[in-house]
């Protein structure tokens, strides 16, 4: 095995283990939505069981992000060259990035539970940029370029 095929095989994983924290993310809010709608004394203690999953994965997501930008840099910098490829991917990263965590400033650490549906919705649409972005690096990525 090459210092290639490590390094993508890095990139790939990480980009997946990135993904997959969003997935289990829309899984267990799914799973709490009833509750954290609900009555307040259920919602206060299902409320601190998010915020210590969303803890543990943030720090996940943020070492899946961090080898996903490293292995990145390792790739273009000895093997693939500072494309166009390379730049619009690395845009399309940042720019995921900037749109997720402006959506998590602006609508969803506001939220206080129980809360209404209605505001627990603004857990779904950030979801929807998050998976919409990954959709758009992935098919930027294999179709595209």
């Amino acid at each position: 095995m090459n210092f290639h095929t490590i390094l993508l095989f890095i990139h790939v994983t990480c980009f997946g283990a990135w993904f997959g924290t969003v997935l289990a993310s829309i899984f267990l809010l799914k799973t709490l939505e009833s509750r954290l709608t609900g009555t307040a004394v259920r919602a206060g203690e299902d409320a601190i069981l998010l915020r210590e999953y969303i803890k543990t994965e943030t720090k996940v997501a943020d070492v899946a992000f961090i080898g996903v930008i490293l292995s990145g840099i390792l790739l273009a910098s000895f093997f693939h060259g500072w494309t166009l490829w390379v730049a619009v991917k690395s845009g399309l990263i940042i720019l995921q990035v900037a749109l997720t965590m402006g959506y998590i400033v602006r609508a969803i650490r506001p939220i206080s539970y129980p809360c209404s549906p209605e505001m627990f919705r603004n857990w779904y649409t950030l979801f929807a940029i998050s998976l919409g972005m990954f959709a758009l690096v992935l098919g930027v990525t294999f179709f595209l370029l």
